[in-house]
């Protein structure tokens, strides 16, 4: 009984990757360029996220040195790595599949 629902599974399993490796090539570039579609907005949404990250960060180092802290300096250099690198990542996704 248990061999023959293993045997079952099998053909089954041979049935439905049959038609994915018989698209090949063509699979393959479709896929490919359906990828690509998603990495302009992908990039774009990574470039607003870094604006919204750096409009919020200028706010609050503004409050903190109106407040008159005294580490200001390190959470402008925070949020402006912060900013930087997802600015940098918005580009390299865009630059790595060539769009």
């Amino acid at each position: 009984m248990h061999m023959k629902k293993l045997a079952t599974l099998f053909v089954f399993v041979a049935l439905a990757a049959t038609p994915a490796l018989a698209q090949g090539a063509g699979g393959i570039d479709a896929g490919a360029s359906e990828l690509q579609t998603y990495i302009d907005p992908v990039g774009n949404l990574i470039l607003i996220i870094g604006a919204i990250v750096g409009l919020i960060g200028g706010v609050r180092v503004y409050i903190k040195w109106n407040a008159g802290d005294q580490d200001t300096q390190k959470a402008v250099m925070g949020w402006m790595g912060s900013c930087v690198f997802l600015m940098v990542v918005g580009v390299v996704v865009k630059a790595f599949f060539g769009i």
